[in-house]
């Protein structure tokens, strides 16, 4: 029985997907073999010795420590793609609401007062929020990720000028670009000419901060800024002159916090990106797939930490061992298999970075020492042995 810990409320069309005679799964299990988690704060957790897999319903990690998780032989999963429609809407959304003052306007006409000719007061005070169209206009967008390419595509659609940056752009994203999307041949090309730039890139040590001093001094006058991705990809004391004098003409974000509420033309979201009936429960779904084919089939796909496997099973039992990527591993627990009698059906492994799995397809039966024996092995981290009949 594989049991499943809950640290927030999982939609149930993703957890009704685990048999239940073979999994618990609740929020009160102890030393659980996987976590299922959306925004809880795991980085000070102690994580339990049994604990193989973490899947996060959602494409954000940074609540998860995945340098210790990846020390232990904890393979750490994401939801890439599962909200991606969800946050390509407010991103749209967004577009508008930076343009046309929607948010100032509808604030200022609920502070008409009552017994006033309110028509009246409209047609007068309307002016104060006139905002450009954003037909025609130029859109930068950094990062061409399943959310970056959907937003480049439907802001193209609506007439926008779109020019799009990602030096890591994969081929399968590549392709789902629509041809009127214009590559940048740099950040500069997008901060000088486009209108409006939007962000879809992860916060790593490269990306914090992105937008800065050196960014915004490079930036055509009257930039709209919009970050639906991390609050720390803009430094905000480097952004506040910006905004008071008139450089960027609004700062959108769905990451408010002290430092930025008071700022001129600042829209502050609560967070929202991802926040859709569809898109919890789409990423529900992706996330109990990936722990029970892991668990069950000790396959990896979009896991952070660790590369994807995907092994064809054929075997009595799959010996799936997680380990450094340093020369001779393989060798050597193909050596202590043979050793044992037991037969290498299939091998399946890759490496990613400094780690790497590799799952043995066995004929046979192999005995709990053996595993131990593989533990033991210098820059061997885990071996977790899957009973396939």
């Amino acid at each position: 029985m594989y049991k499943i810990k809950t640290l927030n409320k999982i939609a149930a069309v993703g957890t009704r997907q685990f048999d239940k005679s073979k999994y618990e799964v609740s929020s009160t299990v102890e030393d659980p073999d996987a976590i299922l988690v959306r925004s809880a704060n795991m980085l000070d957790m102690e994580l339990a010795p049994n604990l193989k897999a973490i899947a996060r319903a959602g494409a954000g990690v940074n609540n998860i420590p995945v340098d210790l998780c990846s020390q232990k032989g904890i393979i750490v999963f994401n939801t890439p793609g599962a909200n991606a429609n969800a946050v390509k809407e407010l991103a749209i959304a967004a577009l508008l609401m930076s343009s046309r003052d929607l948010v100032g306007g509808v604030n200022w006409v609920r502070t008409l007062p009552e017994g006033t000719d309110i028509a009246k007061e409209v047609e007068s005070g309307k002016k104060a929020f006139v905002g450009p169209e954003i037909y025609g206009k130029k859109l930068g967008v950094f990062g061409l990720g399943a959310i970056g390419a959907m937003v480049a595509n439907t802001a193209n659609e609506l007439g926008m000028d779109v020019y799009g940056y990602d030096p890591y752009i994969t081929v399968d994203n590549a392709w789902m670009l629509s041809r009127g999307v214009k590559r940048a041949a740099d950040a500069k090309h997008i901060f000088e000419h486009c209108d409006y730039i939007t962000m879809h890139m992860p916060s790593t040590p490269e990306t914090k901060g992105f937008i800065n001093a050196a960014a915004i001094e490079q930036m055509k006058h009257g930039m709209r800024i919009i970050n639906l991705s991390r609050g720390d990809l803009v430094n905000h004391a480097d952004l506040a002159p910006a905004l008071e004098n008139g450089r960027v003409a609004c700062y959108l974000t769905d990451f408010p916090s002290a430092e930025i509420l008071n700022l001129k033309n600042v829209i502050a979201i609560p967070h929202l990106g991802a926040s859709t009936p569809e898109s919890e429960d789409n990423c529900a779904v992706m996330a109990v797939d990936e722990l029970i084919d892991y668990l069950e089939n000790g396959n990896i796909k979009n896991s952070v930490n660790f590369p994807d496997v995907k092994n064809p099973k054929g075997g009595d039992e799959s010996i799936c061992v997680i380990h450094k990527n340093v020369p001779n591993i393989l060798a050597q627990i193909s050596t202590a298999l043979s050793g044992e009698g037991i037969n290498i059906e299939n091998l399946s492994s890759r490496s990613k970075k400094e780690y790497a799995y590799a799952v043995f397809e066995i004929n046979g039966h192999c005995p709990d020492s053996v595993v131990d024996k593989l533990t033991a092995v210098d820059g061997i981290i885990r071996v977790n042995l899957i009973r396939n009949r």
